[in-house]
């Protein structure tokens, strides 16, 4: 077999960032998300339901939708990580989830309003999701292999999340400039939807899924063209039993290895917070600020551009001094952002009145968007490299399922806080609050997380 060059991995490795990106940036974000609510909500209004109560309805399912599809991933990542460290296979996995995600993806098509089915909507919602994630631990493994010095992989992992920004930030131009009409029953750039799409039946918006996961199938021919397993000697086995078993002593272990427990507890934490922030920005444009689909559509891409460019330039700096100070900046950088949110209003900054019909408001919630998409960019970039040294070199894909078991395992915490502390203040901008607490806890247990893990010699 003609040996694949270094370039080539790290190309393709790159392009599984690009071809997945658009399911969190199309799908769970900007354009499916709101179109799921907002089409339920309908309906049940259409049944008599008060629009409030409608509203909230919808609300709710879309929520327990994403926590039964978090739970499922939280429970499984980790055991399949172990699984595929002790075969030694984790193409054949990568391929199976990969089927889960053309698949939930292309079937959102059929989600239109006329005959509407929440309950088969989040199905296939979740199985693509499901299958986004459970990729997403088997391809991180690989960022070890693909150098030989340890310190490039941050400079890597930073370039892979700034192209996969790059290619949701092109999927979500393509969606708006060529399919998603506007009121005027025109898309953004002016152009009736492409191939004649009605949207009447809400076509120009269904249209994401099968976008989506046509994007995934073409994007991801690198990857799979470039990527190849360490070689396995032997008939390959699941060893099922024996995983489970090597995970729970891993889990016994943790104690043991303080630096590897306190990194997992920290990026729960911070990436709990974060995730809030991506979910409840653009509701909170929209609800305080009263922004429009298209104003949250340019602050996305606002936000794509920022991160991608911050990813790339955090790779550089991660390269020279490790993930450690990209990570504490990025937290802190974050944390004063959240306060800002907090303080925005639409007849004051910061407690200063301004003047009415001032478009500072407005202003100041874009600088913030480039700021979250900067910095939670980097932040998961740096993250990820720090994983890297944080895990047992020999058990790699499983310490990625733990990192993924982390990031699940309170994913409810932050929409449930906001949740709460929006009903107790009644104030939709206080709501917001609570990822404050939850950024600096995540800062706090970084300081017993040693820049090198446990594990280095």
């Amino acid at each position: 077999m003609k040996m694949i060059s270094q370039r080539k991995r790290i190309w393709g490795w790159y392009f599984f960032d690009w071809a997945t990106q658009p399911y969190n940036t199309l799908l769970l974000t900007f354009i499916f998300g709101p179109y799921f609510t907002t089409t339920l909500a309908s309906n049940l209004m259409a049944d008599g339901m008060a629009q409030q109560a409608a509203q909230a309805q919808a609300q709710a399912s879309w929520g327990w939708g994403l926590a039964i599809a978090g739970v499922l991933i939280a429970v499984l990542a980790p055991i399949l990580g172990a699984i595929a460290d002790n075969s030694g296979r984790k193409l054949p996995w990568i391929w199976l989830f990969s089927a889960m995600y053309f698949i939930g993806s292309g079937a959102l098509w059929w989600t239109a309003p006329q005959d509407f089915s929440a309950v088969w909507a989040l199905f296939f919602f979740g199985t693509g999701l499901i299958g986004m994630e459970f990729a997403t631990i088997f391809t991180n493994s690989y960022l070890p292999d693909l150098h030989d010095n340890p310190d490039e992989l941050g400079r890597i992992s930073g370039s892979g999340w700034a192209f996969g920004y790059i290619g949701g930030l092109v999927a979500l131009v393509i969606m708006l400039g060529l399919f998603q009409a506007t009121a005027s029953g025109l898309t953004m750039v002016g152009f009736s939807p492409l191939f004649g799409l009605d949207p009447a039946t809400k076509a120009d918006t269904r249209i994401v899924g099968p976008l989506g996961a046509i994007w995934f199938a073409v994007f991801m021919i690198p990857f799979f063209l470039y990527t190849r397993d360490s070689a396995v000697t032997g008939a390959p086995r699941l060893l099922i039993t024996q995983s489970i078993r090597d995970l729970i002593n891993t889990l016994k272990g943790l104690p043991r290895h303080p630096s590897l427990l306190a990194y997992l507890g920290s990026s729960m934490f911070y990436r709990d917070a974060l995730n809030g922030m991506y979910a409840f920005g653009g509701v909170y444009a929209a609800g305080v600020l009263g922004w429009s689909i298209t104003q949250i559509g340019i602050f996305g891409i606002l936000a794509l551009i920022s991160g991608a460019f911050f990813c790339w330039v955090a790779g550089r700096v991660d390269r020279r001094v490790g993930p450690m100070p990209v990570i504490v900046f990025c937290v802190i950088a974050l944390t004063f952002v959240a306060l800002l949110v907090v303080m925005i209003t639409p007849t004051s900054i910061l407690g200063i009145p301004i003047a009415d019909g001032s478009n500072m408001p407005d202003i100041m919630f874009f600088i913030v968007g480039a700021v979250i998409g900067g910095a939670g960019g980097a932040l998961q970039a740096s993250s990820r490299n720090m994983m890297t040294r944080q895990a047992n070199p020999e058990r790699m894909t499983e310490a990625f399922g733990l990192y993924a078991l982390s990031g699940k395992a309170t994913s409810f915490v932050a929409p449930a806080l906001i949740a709460l502390t929006s009903q107790l203040t009644g104030s939709q901008r206080l709501g917001v609050s609570p990822v404050v607490g939850l950024f600096i806890i995540g800062l706090v247990l970084l300081i017993w997380v040693k820049p090198r893990g446990d594990f280095s010699k």
